[in-house]
């Protein structure tokens, strides 16, 4: 996909993951400043150095003070903010348990991470936007956020979140200039899933083959699959789409094979 970046000003979370490594590197790659936002910083140093123009800071999503503090730091530098990407998010895996077994701690972790901290980040860089009259907001929701999954009951009922927030953004932002669309990948090919699903030894992986006879393209995705549609979504070209899902699942929720 041929797209222009050049002097766009991308504040992406969860930098240092397997999404987020590809998708800084595929913007970055159309001439966009990335700025590499993560818990993980060495992770996020390591994102930014590879890249032309980009720049690292230390971001627990939860944190309304880094999340203030690291704005503050883009905005010294570059000056704007033209892109944030909500892509830092969690999951579930060795507590994968039904409701009424699951732990409270590990409730708080991921709701707090996948759906309080896109607020957290969002409330904080959307005023650089609104300043401008212009910006994009890509909110990384999941397939399981439509289609509910058993023994993940926190990463479900955000990722839900995560989509109808989406929807009211772009409700409140649309008359600002700021588009803002959701993102939900199914299954993709990252360190925690080969672990967990596609290894040899993975938890998952007897379920996971009989799963996969009911996605269509009868694979999981790999992230520069995801990175290429997060593209689209901050795309000048894409001018008049807001309050989308896009899902990008193999065919997943399409309907059930047979």
């Amino acid at each position: 996909m041929r797209v222009d970046l050049t002097g766009q000003v991308v504040f992406l979370t969860g930098a240092a993951g397997g999404i987020g490594s590809a998708t800084a590197r595929r913007l970055a790659a159309c001439g966009a400043r990335v700025v590499a936002a993560d818990i993980n910083l060495a992770g996020a140093d390591q994102v930014a150095v590879g890249l032309p123009d980009a720049m690292s800071v230390a971001l627990d999503v939860r944190s309304s003070e880094q999340a203030r503090r690291a704005v503050d730091a883009v905005l010294e530098r570059y000056g704007r903010i033209d892109v944030l990407i909500n892509n830092a998010g969690v999951n579930t895996f060795k507590d994968r348990v039904d409701i009424d077994a699951f732990p409270e701690a590990e409730w708080d972790r991921v709701v707090g991470i996948d759906l309080d901290g896109l607020f957290v980040v969002s409330r904080a860089v959307v005023p650089a936007m609104v300043a401008r009259g212009s910006g994009r907001v890509v909110n990384i929701a999941s397939v399981v956020g439509v289609t509910a999954m058993r023994l993940q009951s926190a990463f479900v009922a955000a990722k839900a979140g995560v989509i109808h927030l989406t929807r009211s953004m772009a409700l409140e932002l649309g008359p600002k200039g700021i588009l803002v669309n959701a993102l939900a990948p199914g299954s993709v090919l990252t360190e925690g899933t080969k672990a967990l699903f596609y290894g040899d030894d993975g938890t998952f992986r007897a379920q996971m083959a009989g799963f996969m006879e009911h996605v269509p393209l009868g694979r999981p995705g790999h992230v520069e699959e995801i990175a290429e549609a997060i593209l689209f979504l901050c795309a000048p070209q894409n001018s008049y789409m807001s309050g989308h899902l896009m899902m990008v699942d193999g065919g997943w929720t399409a309907g059930f094979m047979l």
